[in-house]
């Protein structure tokens, strides 16, 4: 079964002299809980495209509205 890309954003930090270019978490990152309706769920890690990450789905979902939860 062959999958369709989905393009996902990622922040980066803007740069300044003494930074380095690696992107950084915070310091602590406050966890919300979510409670959400849906169809079907499939559970990916997103990997790296260009200057951003990518995460593939079925082919299936194509049009479809989908919600994307970061979760570490």
């Amino acid at each position: 079964m062959a999958y369709k890309p989905v393009d996902i954003m990622v922040r980066k930090k803007k740069r300044s002299s003494n930074v380095s270019f690696a992107m950084e978490e915070p310091p602590f990152i406050r966890k919300t809980k979510f409670e959400l309706y849906g169809v079907e769920m499939i559970e990916k890690e997103v990997k790296q495209s260009g200057n951003s990450g990518r995460i593939y789905l079925p082919p299936e979902w194509v049009g479809k509205h989908v919600k994307i939860i970061r979760i570490e």
